[in-house]
């Protein structure tokens, strides 16, 4: 396909692949479809054909370039051959009063519901076009109420359906962020499906916290306050221990670290047994994006005296900082002398301090001091060393580390 010549007309002056779904402007260019759509939304101010920069406003219409279609899909055949695949007609767009019947079908049990449910989540996976007029339909409003159903009538029919229609249409609606800002009902239908007995759980349960994150992300700072530790335990337990998927255990993490610090929060996630499970997942060495929202969070639960004595009583935990320290990431690095510089400071007596020493973390100081990182990383090592030189006068690292400071 490399050396075949496609005919410049064939291709979208925007993306610069071959139309799929040729439109064309009141200015007389002929776009792929979702391109200049995406123009469209994304530009600001007044709009602008992208070739021939005339205004080109939001609302004009796109008229279907069935001529051009018809001729790409023709070559396609022709070259099919030499790889090129053929291109399939495009479906004619979604209205909103098809919409509103399978909204309408929601309400009617079993069969009709569940191929309701089935019908709106292809629509929305198709493409952005079809997610927009589901927004101006109201089926976020729709499926929100259906989830909370679900919770009341303790039903799991239709959830997956459900959780993933409003995971793809949640960025097209800002309808959805006022229904769960002060909804603390959908908050406890999202908690009560991480402990349900689902058909196909791992996809249901890992949508349920993929829109259990973005709802974190909006609800109001009362609400936030208000989450108890069944709450907590719920996500520790269900999501962090059982390893129900990579995508389950970030958004677990992140909604964690998103309510850290409202109220009381970190001292009930603290109580959920948090820090040993987050220092059991590190110690399978996940990928550095979860590394490091591990130690994030790590770093802010040991900021009280609860998560400190909870990380001191996991026979691995400094161990596991001490190798993680230059060899993931700078923001590893910040977080893991964060930890450790907590750790020094307010642990009563010398027992954290000689593990210290004992598992290879005091070195690991001393490299960071001779490392290519931030000065402010290298000044709190200098320091964590400095609070307990006397402790530590007999390991070779601190001779080291004074020789290059009082030579």
């Amino acid at each position: 396909m490399a050396d075949i010549e496609i005919p410049e007309y064939f291709l979208c002056p925007i993306s610069l692949q071959i139309l799929k779904d040729p439109v064309t402007t009141i200015t007389g260019i002929t776009y792929e479809r979702e391109s200049i759509e995406q123009w469209l939304k994304t530009a600001r101010g007044n709009p602008t054909c992208p070739v021939t920069k005339q205004p080109l406003p939001g609302d004009s219409e796109l008229i279907p370039n069935h001529t051009l279609r018809q001729l790409i899909q023709s070559w396609c055949t022709l070259n099919a051959i030499d790889g090129i695949d053929r291109i399939p007609t495009p479906k004619s767009p979604i209205k909103k009063s098809q919409v509103l019947r399978l909204i309408k079908d929601l309400d009617v049990p079993d069969h009709s519901c569940t191929k309701a449910l089935m019908k709106l989540e292809a629509l929305a996976a198709e493409n952005e076009r079809n997610r927009t007029c589901m927004v101006e339909a109201g089926v976020a409003k729709a499926m929100v109420l259906f989830i909370i159903k679900c919770f009341l009538e303790g039903k799991t029919t239709g959830l997956e359906e459900g959780l993933r229609i409003l995971y793809l249409i949640w960025n097209q609606s800002q309808e959805i962020k006022l229904l769960v800002r002060e909804n603390q009902e959908f908050i406890d239908s999202l908690t009560w499906i991480l402990r349900c007995k689902i058909d196909n759980h791992v996809a249901v349960k890992t949508h349920a916290m993929l829109v259990l994150h973005k709802t974190i992300c909006v609800v109001c700072q009362k609400l936030l306050e208000r989450l108890k530790v069944d709450f907590f335990k719920e996500i520790v337990t269900r999501v962090l221990r059982k390893r129900i998927s990579k995508l389950a255990i970030k958004s677990a993490l992140l909604v964690l670290t998103e309510v850290c610090f409202a109220g009381r929060n970190r001292m009930k996630i603290v109580e959920a047994n948090a820090v040993f499970e987050l220092i059991e997942l590190e110690l399978e060495k996940p990928e550095r994006n979860i590394t490091e929202l591990i130690f994030n969070l790590l770093a802010q639960l040991c900021s009280c005296a609860a998560g400190r004595e909870q990380f001191l009583k996991h026979a691995g935990s400094i161990a596991m900082l001490s190798k993680r320290v230059l060899r993931v990431s700078p923001a590893t690095d910040d977080r893991a002398v964060h930890i450790l510089d907590s750790i020094s400071k307010f642990s009563a007596g010398d027992e954290a301090v000689l593990e210290m020493l004992r598992v290879g973390a005091v070195s690991k100081l001393c490299m960071l001091i001779q490392a290519d990182c931030a000065p402010y990383l290298k000044k709190k090592a200098r320091g964590i060393l400095r609070l307990h030189s006397n402790t530590w006068n007999n390991s070779p690292c601190i001779a080291v580390y004074l020789l290059t400071r009082y030579p």
